[in-house]
């Protein structure tokens, strides 16, 4: 049997079932039961034809063959010429050093929190080898291994392992956040129903006890100002809600503000958004509103007649009292129809002034007539 190594193959010679030697580049000739397993010469060693702890026990393979073991709770960061190439989990490996060098950095994946390894190579990873968490700057998250809280993680980006230690996190919200209380419909003392929707802006001052110690915080926050609403709306009248809705938002946010540091939370500003009177209810108003409205309108109109009507007696005994003012206001009255009439013929006799509103005179009868 005649075989090849090329450049940059190597071959495993196997005699009988069993290891026999390293080939290296060149031409052979075999007899007998003789099989060769061809590999490249580069790269992870994949024998199949024997072990790779028989291959590395060869003395002459040994010094072609980088070897590396990495133990349970550990992975093996795997760099080719100084450049990262892959990760390598626990087991026995060997890659050939005929053209690359290779080099190993071990980590141990017991210690959850990944440092000290650049992003730049983090990211080029495989995603079920780590877990990422992204807490922006309005953010804190709580960081639990083995579902037991380790610390509070501030904004950043962090990594951990996965395998080892079950790592989890959850994001809490730092900012002012708006709770509404929508659609309560309330009696109030006088017997009507009113629906009124309630919000109030809380923040959450302590994002470690407000899980530790609280069930449900947000629930907590919406019954409170349930009981508030009930209690001050049941106390009373309709018309008394409607002209202190100002009262109302106090008394409520007073209540959510007394009730807020057992919460862990910090209430900012609450109030009463809208109030929603039944239909018949809403028709009555409407139909008050209007007649109230109809009388102011007529108030305003008596008032300007009156206003009015003494203007023209002030005028009347200012033209009594004052010739000049009378014979102006008769001159107005003059210049103001002398526009719509087209000639006037005087005859000479008497001053003009006198002529032209004797002439208008008989003309206004004229018209009177007809």
């Amino acid at each position: 049997m005649k075989e090849i190594i090329l450049e940059n193959e190597r071959g495993i010679l196997i005699k009988n079932g069993r290891y026999a030697g390293l080939l290296e580049p060149g031409k052979y000739r075999f007899f007998g039961d003789v099989t060769v397993q061809k590999l490249p010469a580069a790269g992870q060693i994949l024998p199949s034809q024997c072990t790779l702890e028989t291959l590395l026990s060869d003395p002459k393979a040994a010094v072609f063959a980088e070897p590396v073991t990495v133990e349970d709770g550990h992975l093996a960061l795997h760099f080719v010429d100084g450049v990262f190439r892959d990760v390598l989990r626990p087991g026995r490996y060997a890659f050939w050093k005929i053209s690359e060098s290779h080099s190993f950095t071990i980590v141990d994946t017991t210690e959850p929190e990944i440092t000290g390894i650049p992003a730049g190579v983090l990211v080029r990873m495989p995603s079920d080898l780590y877990l990422r968490v992204n807490v922006f700057e309005y953010q804190k998250a709580r960081l639990y291994y083995d579902n037991r809280l380790v610390r509070i993680l501030d904004g950043g980006v962090y990594y951990f392992w996965r395998g080892g230690v079950d790592v989890a996190a959850d994001i809490v919200d730092t900012r002012v956040t708006r709770m509404t209380v929508t659609g309560q419909e309330l009696l109030t003392a006088d017997k009507v129903a009113l629906r009124v929707t309630f919000v109030c802006n809380y923040r959450i001052t302590d994002c470690v006890k407000v899980l530790t110690e609280i069930d449900d915080f947000r629930e907590q926050i919406h019954v409170t100002a349930q009981l508030a609403l009930r209690d001050y709306i049941g106390r009373r009248s309709l018309d008394d809600i409607l002209e202190n809705k100002e009262e109302l938002s106090a008394y409520v946010g007073g209540k959510l503000s007394e009730k807020a540091p057992s919460l862990y939370v910090e209430i900012s500003d609450a109030g009463v958004r809208d109030i929603i009177l039944p239909g018949e209810i809403r028709s009555i108003m409407n139909t008050v509103l209007v007649a109230e409205k109809k009388a102011q309108a007529n108030v305003i109109t008596r008032r300007e007649e009156v206003a009015s009507t003494r203007s023209l007696l002030n005028t009347a005994k200012l033209m009594d009292e004052n010739k000049t003012l009378y014979r102006l206001k008769e001159m107005e009255y003059i210049e103001k129809l002398c526009e719509k009439v087209g000639n006037i013929n005087l005859s000479g006799q008497g001053d003009i002034l006198s002529q032209l509103a004797s002439v208008m005179g008989s003309q206004k009868k004229q018209d009177d007539w007809i």
